[in-house]
């Protein structure tokens, strides 16, 4: 009997060194990582409390050089209604242009931008990848121009994208250049001094994300195979990436976090790190309560529920759809009354289904419909575990009046979340996110709606697509042009 009970216990020799390794992957990333995550999450709170103290929409309080201020621009005012003081010749570099019928988030942000610029008078040149979906050549007058490279729809070869630059920008120089992320390599990034870059995460970020997937993962099921490699290479790309930064000019950061990573473990210079938050089309999404009621009967939500939730994007681990999935499972045997409206594919979809008719699951939608969606739920919930998580679906849904309720990231808590009448914040954990649901039921959708209409007063005053393009401006307006790197000006007033 002893020995039948000794031979349960033993490990293969492969078992061992398996977990071995796992332990030590996590033992050491958390050495690296965990440091410069509290710093930066200390850091953050002192940023965020400056941040408050900032001038809001333009009120007097701050002025001097912009490229020394480490808030996000969306608080100044910059002059969207006016024509601009010049206007620029802008280069893009995007791997991909929104063509499909829903586009990824970097997409989006490029189309809402520099459409937004174009309208604004710029003449924007987009650098991209052939189209999956037939599209128009753009140059029309309020739209970007559009060079496709040659080759496979969807294949993002950088180095044909620069040969049609080089021949546009020896025609008629560029006044500036912006790329999203790496779109431009850095090895062809570090000869432009007028060159931009967006960052909408990076590889640090990544190895936290990993970190926490690790973490929830052990919690659920056997350690993946898949997650055990990329956390090998992990901590490699962070160091690269710190080494080739520098050969970028100027860093654009979507939240104050960012700049603060940047600055402080990316070694960037102050006056070349500039926050600007992304912002969204204020007249696609907005408030509209028949709007609401009507899809919520087309998608067969009860006319008796308690309470809707809502969530969309990508259903994959790293957007925290096991905490949701999980966290809902428990509630909804205490609260039939609540139903959870899914928008978006991807593997936990099949999950989500094993939860009807508690769970409603609408697969991707057109951005036609996002507005009807944000409308028809009480609580849009975005339970992602990646730190820089500053998902547009967050300020959608603000945008149209929709409390959030999202992951305490500093990313989220120092840039959408500043107050607490806007939503709730949980920790990263299955029991934090079924409090904060717990809560959001306790309260009921009377209560929720005016969290929600807090957060659309603040959304309309920093997340605007009009904000950001106007921000973005002055960003290259200072580039080209040292004069414009001071605030406020005279048709800043």
């Amino acid at each position: 009997m002893a020995t039948v009970g000794h031979s349960r216990l033993k490990k293969s020799p492969t078992m061992v060194s398996s977990l071995s390794s796992v332990r030590t992957i996590i033992i050491c990333l958390l050495v690296v990582a965990l440091p410069a995550v509290l710093f930066l999450h200390r850091r953050q709170e002192l940023v965020s409390a400056a941040c408050v103290g900032a001038p809001s929409s333009g009120k007097a309080g701050w002025a001097g050089d912009l490229r020394r201020a480490h808030f996000s621009w969306n608080h100044l005012r910059f002059s969207e209604g006016n024509s601009p003081p010049e206007t620029l010749k802008i280069a893009v570099f995007s791997r991909k242009w929104p063509t499909a019928s829903v586009p990824g988030g970097m997409e989006r942000h490029a189309l809402t931008l520099h459409s937004a610029l174009a309208r604004r008078g710029h003449r924007v040149h987009v650098f991209t990848s052939p189209p999956v979906e037939a599209a128009g050549n753009g140059g029309a007058a309020a739209m970007p121009e559009l060079h496709f490279i040659k080759g496979p729809a969807g294949q993002w070869r950088p180095n044909d994208a620069w040969s049609l630059f080089k021949a546009e920008d020896d025609r008629e120089p560029f006044d500036v250049v912006h790329s999203e992320s790496v779109a431009l390599p850095h090895p062809l990034a570090r000869d432009l001094p007028n060159l931009a870059v967006s960052w909408h995460g990076n590889a640090l970020e990544k190895l936290q994300s990993l970190l926490l997937q690790a973490v929830t993962q052990s919690r659920e099921e056997p350690f993946s195979p898949d997650l055990n490699s990329t956390l090998h290479g992990q901590p490699l790309k962070v160091i690269q990436e710190i080494a080739f930064f520098k050969d970028y000019t100027h860093h654009v950061t979507i939240t104050d976090s960012g700049g603060e990573m940047l600055r402080d473990v990316y070694q960037i210079p102050d006056d070349r790190v500039h926050v600007i938050a992304n912002g969204v089309d204020e007249e696609e999404f907005s408030p509209d309560e028949n709007l609401g009621r009507s899809f919520r009967e087309e998608i067969g939500v009860p006319a008796n529920a308690t309470l809707v939730i809502g969530v969309a994007g990508r259903l994959v681990r790293d957007k925290g759809h096991s905490l949701l999935h999980r966290a809902f499972s428990r509630l909804v045997k205490y609260h039939p009354g609540m139903y959870l409206v899914v928008v978006g594919s991807g593997p936990w979809a099949k999950r989500y289904g094993q939860l009807r008719p508690q769970v409603i699951g609408l697969g991707p939608i057109p951005p036609a419909k996002l507005k009807a969606f944000y409308n028809a739920i009480d609580v849009f919930v975005n339970p992602t575990l990646r730190p820089q998580g500053l998902d547009l679906t967050l300020m959608e849904a603000m945008q149209c009046g929709t409390p959030i309720m999202a992951t305490r990231f500093p990313s989220i808590k120092g840039t959408l979340i500043v107050d607490e009448e806007f939503g709730h914040l949980f920790a990263p954990n299955v029991e934090a996110l079924a409090v904060a649901l717990e809560t959001a039921v306790r309260e009921g959708p009377r209560r929720l709606a005016e969290r929600g209409r807090a957060g659309r007063n603040y959304a309309a005053s920093m997340f605007t697509a009009r904000k950001m393009a106007a921000a973005y401006e002055r960003l290259f307006l200072c580039i080209k042009r040292e004069s414009y790197c001071s605030y406020p000006l005279h048709f800043d007033l």
